[in-house]
């Protein structure tokens, strides 16, 4: 049986999220209103973290200091574990009691590129950030920001702060898109040990190429997406 933390664990800053750094603190306290209640506040950031840091799914490092909640802001663009972490980071400095969780789904749409470096249509750890808000735990993924959707004709991901907001089951023409296969719990932060063994298993190519620092950036990937959807 999965144990999840209670929300009273998920408040204090931890190894990746670096709630306290001053980067972080300035950033929630500039997108958030203290009298506007959690619920509107945690909406506000999720759409920041979902839209202002670009998706891209080659930025699968190798080294822990690359997953900081800071780390991920001043890159300005990452992959799902990292933004995940990124949101859990700026809802905890806004007393929001945050942890993250991760899946395994399989993608039904990708490019030739990433398919050719991943060797798989399997997303092993697929991230989102669990957030407890008016009494339970809600789930935000502010993974693909909204140019991406936009390229791949998919619905971006809305979050309220009441309903999950998971991952894409179908894009906008009713094509399956993402499919869920394993959930592996929720946690007060990233098990990165686990993540890396995984991610050796699964994506030795991507390593490598993380490796090397040959990896494109946000702009290459959605070029790579235009390119094969045609928009």
């Amino acid at each position: 049986m999965i144990t999840s933390p209670p929300p009273e664990a998920c408040l204090a800053p931890s190894r990746f999220i670096d709630s306290e750094h001053p980067s972080i603190t300035a950033l929630a306290t500039s997108l958030t209103d203290p009298a506007a209640g959690a619920i509107t506040n945690a909406v506000s950031l999720y759409y920041w973290v979902r839209d202002q840091v670009r998706y891209n799914p080659y930025r699968v490092d190798i080294s822990p200091e690359a997953y900081l909640a800071s780390a991920t802001l001043a890159q300005g663009e990452a992959w799902c574990v990292p933004k995940a972490l990124l949101l859990a980071a700026l809802c905890r400095a806004q007393g929001i009691p945050a942890r993250v969780g991760y899946a395994d789904v399989r993608n039904h749409l990708s490019t030739e590129r990433l398919r050719q470096s991943m060797q798989t249509d399997v997303f092993y750890y697929h991230g989102y950030t669990s957030l407890f808000l008016e009494g339970r735990w809600v789930k935000a993924t502010p993974a693909f920001n909204i140019e991406l959707c936009e390229k791949f004709g998919l619905r971006p991901l809305e979050f309220n702060g009441r309903e999950d907001s998971l991952y894409h089951e179908f894009d906008v023409a009713g094509n399956r898109h993402m499919e869920y296969l394993n959930d592996r719990g929720e946690f007060l932060d990233l098990p990165f040990d686990d993540l890396m063994a995984t991610m050796r298993t699964h994506y030795p190519a991507l390593l490598a190429a993380a490796s090397t620092d040959t990896a494109p950036d946000a702009r290459h990937w959605e070029a790579d997406v235009a390119r094969e959807t045609g928009r």
